[in-house]
């Protein structure tokens, strides 16, 4: 008989937009995870906003609920005896100017629903200080998400961050010994290493929107010790990229009337408040990744929250574990933060980091030769995934700059497609 794992505290720092509602919605769903607390950020919308949509997926799992108590097993998060705090963190990066993501997540954040849907609407004057499954705080998400760090056992909260590394990097000013100390694990989904960004050519939006942050926490603080880089789990867009959920494959297996804003999603006595809810979203979703050529939503930072299921914190004087096909590579970089066409991009030294690309190879050529050879990917040359690692090594420091560990390796976007569809819409592909 199998003994059954603890559940992991998580604190999970967000700025809701498509991705992160979707993320969230998994880890309500997933019972090896016990949620804290929500701190939200500025970022893919702004903080009111926000704020606003993480209420609107709790609205909506209440309405499916309501419809479907037989469901409610599905949802082990949702309202538990002791509820999730809900705070707001930074409303701006540390230093530069305030950029969003309304291009693509609308000015809501989730595809202009509030106007596309008013039935799906909330507005700030509904707010009160009672919510019957959150309990809506006034206080500074930094002092929330320290106060839990701080009485919680130690190295047992995986701080979880799908937006911004800002309220982390405000949480080391403010008390940089009991996040050294008592962190359990950093789970990050950020970054552009070796492929495009998502933003700009060069940069992923999360670390485009406040590159301060991840040069002070990652790269060379100088207000605190420095975050301790054996617990940073960094999820770039290099791992992220390819773990994908189809349309085609929303439509067939959750919303069978899912296709086009021509024809908006409408509540039906079929179709889930949670289903059109999600759909409501991504119609427009949709129409944006048409306009790139792809007819898939990326699942971001879904990745974020499995890797956090499946990685839980490890104790002091353990050796780095990762759970069974996840693998890691530490990476070194240095960050750009105000270049005109370059904030936010992930410098590497390709002069001397045999796990990146040399400059001006024919990438595809190189990888065609590397497989037919049955090289054994020590030097990484792939146009999607990094190549595995069979030990894992700590950070490392080389000319000033401090190594990170970069997931290279899940156990593949099926899986975690499979998951989130049990999980979040109980269906099966």
């Amino acid at each position: 008989m199998s003994l059954q794992r603890k559940r992991i505290p998580v604190i999970i720092d967000t700025d809701p937009g498509v991705d992160d509602i979707i993320a969230i919605l998994l880890a309500i769903a997933s019972p090896e995870l016990e949620i804290l607390a929500f701190i939200i950020s500025f970022g893919n919308t702004d903080i009111d906003s926000s704020f606003l949509n993480i209420l609107k997926a709790y609205q909506a799992i209440a309405g499916h609920l309501q419809r479907f108590s037989e469901d409610e097993d599905r949802f082990p998060n949702f309202c538990p005896k002791v509820k999730p705090i809900l705070a707001k963190g930074s409303a701006g990066p540390l230093e530069g100017d305030l950029h969003s993501a309304q291009y693509f997540h609308g000015r809501d954040g989730l595809g202009d629903i509030s106007e596309r849907h008013p039935d799906l609407d909330l507005t700030p004057d509904t707010l009160s200080s009672c919510h019957p499954c959150l309990e809506i705080s006034s206080r500074s998400g930094v002092d929330v998400a320290l106060d839990f760090i701080r009485d919680m056992p130690s190295r047992s909260i995986t701080y979880l961050v799908l937006g911004p590394l800002t309220n982390l990097a405000l949480m080391m000013r403010q008390d940089s010994e009991t996040i050294i100390n008592r962190i359990g694990r950093v789970v990050s989904m950020g970054g552009a290493l070796d492929v495009p960004g998502n933003t700009s050519p060069v940069a992923e939006f999360n670390f485009f929107a406040d590159p301060y942050a991840v040069k002070e926490l990652l790269i060379s603080p100088s207000m605190h010790k420095g975050l301790p880089l054996d617990r940073f789990l960094m999820l770039p867009l290099d791992i992220t990229t390819p773990h994908q959920l189809p349309f085609s494959v929303y439509r067939d297996v959750v919303d069978p009337l899912f296709y086009s804003t021509a024809l908006p999603s409408v509540p039906t006595a079929e179709k889930s408040p949670l289903t059109h809810f999600t759909s409501s979203f991504l119609e427009r979703t949709r129409e944006i990744m048409l306009e790139f050529g792809s007819d898939a939503v990326e699942l971001h930072d879904i990745v974020a929250v499995w890797c956090a299921i499946e990685n839980p914190p490890f104790g002091e004087g353990d050796a780095i574990c990762m759970g069974e096909g996840w693998q890691t590579r530490n990476r070194i970089f240095d960050i750009e933060r105000t270049g005109e066409i370059t904030r936010g991009m992930l410098v590497v030294d390709r002069r001397d980091d045999q796990s990146a690309y040399s400059p001006g190879a024919n990438r595809a050529e190189v990888q065609k030769e590397l497989e037919r050879l049955h090289y054994n990917n020590t030097i990484w040359e792939s146009t999607a995934l990094p190549a595995p690692v069979e030990i894992e090594k700590a950070p490392i420091i080389s000319n000033g700059l401090r190594g990170v560990l970069c997931v290279t390796h899940t156990p593949g976007p099926k899986t975690l497609l499979r998951l989130l569809l049990e999980r979040v819409w109980g269906g099966v592909q």
